[in-house]
């Protein structure tokens, strides 16, 4: 099997430290394929849109400009 390094804060190494019976390899490669698997799917949804990159930029503005209004109002900053 290869294998990769993998770089964490000091402060996450005090942590995990704290839980040595974890199998932190194990729990790194959990993570990798639940990723590949998310970014599959991702890619399997984008290949059938019809959506121009273009348009998806638009809408992403769109929507951070509407959260943003909605929390500003939320937390009392009209």
């Amino acid at each position: 099997m290869p294998v990769i390094t993998l770089s964490v804060p000091e402060e996450l190494k005090k942590e995990m430290e704290k839980s040595r019976f974890v199998n932190w390899s194990e729990v790194a490669r959990a993570a990798i394929k639940e990723k590949i698997l998310q970014l599959k799917l991702l890619d399997s949804i984008a290949s059938k849109s019809k959506l121009t990159e273009k348009d998806a930029l638009e809408i992403g503005k769109k929507i951070n400009k509407s959260m943003h209004k909605r929390y500003s109002k939320l937390a009392g900053a009209d």
